[in-house]
C-alpha cells in the first residue's frame, strides 16, 4: 500500500470515528410543555438543584421552563408548577421527607405529585425502565427546596368518634 493510500485510509478512519463519537454524544432536546405556574420563582430554586443523573440515568436537556428529564429515551419527566393537588384518596408516600401522591392509572407510567408544597412538582416515571422509589430518593433533596405547607394524613391521623360522641378533627 502506498503512503498516499495509507494516509487516505487513516484520514477516512479518523473521520468516521470522530463522526460516530459526535453523533453518539448528541441527544435530542426533550420536548415538554411548561406547567401553568412554571414561572414561579420557587420552581427556579428547584430546577437549579436538579441532579445530573437520576437512578443512574443521565440528565437530558428540555425545551420548557421548570422541567427536567432523565434517560435516553426519557424514563423520568419532571414539571414544576403544576396545580397543587387537593385532598385525595390516592395513596400518599413519604420519601425522605417529601410527600408524594401516587397515581398508577396509566401503569407502567406512574405519576407522582408533591403534596403539601406550593408550587407542586409532578414526575412521570416509566416503571418498565426505572424504579420509582429510586427516582423519588434521588430527587428529594432538590424538591425539598420548595417549602412544605402541609402533609399527607392517613386514617391513623384521624380522631374518630366512639359511641355517638362527636370529636373535632386533629389540628
Amino acid at each position: 500500500m502506498t503512503p498516499r493510500i495509507r494516509f487516505l485510509h487513516t484520514g477516512l478512519a479518523l473521520t468516521l470515528v470522530a463522526g460516530t463519537v459526535l453523533l453518539a454524544g448528541c441527544t435530542a432536546v426533550v420536548p415538554l410543555e411548561p406547567a401553568a405556574d412554571a414561572v414561579n420563582p420557587t420552581c427556579a430554586d428547584l430546577i437549579v438543584r436538579l441532579p445530573t443523573s437520576v437512578a443512574s440515568l443521565p440528565e437530558r436537556e428540555t425545551n420548557a421552563q421548570a422541567t427536567g428529564a432523565w434517560g435516553t429515551p426519557s424514563a423520568v419527566l419532571l414539571h414544576c408548577g403544576v396545580a397543587v393537588p387537593p385532598p385525595t384518596t390516592l395513596p400518599c408516600l413519604t420519601v425522605n421527607g417529601i410527600d408524594w401522591i401516587e397515581d398508577d392509572s396509566d401503569a407502567p407510567l406512574y405519576r407522582y405529585t408533591t403534596y403539601g408544597r406550593d408550587p407542586a412538582t409532578e414526575l412521570v416515571i416509566d416503571s418498565d425502565k426505572v424504579s420509582g422509589s429510586t427516582v423519588l430518593v434521588d430527587l428529594a433533596q432538590a424538591v425539598g427546596n420548595i417549602p412544605a405547607t402541609g402533609q399527607c394524613l392517613g386514617a391513623a391521623d384521624l380522631l374518630l368518634p366512639t359511641d355517638g360522641e362527636k370529636v373535632a378533627p386533629a389540628p
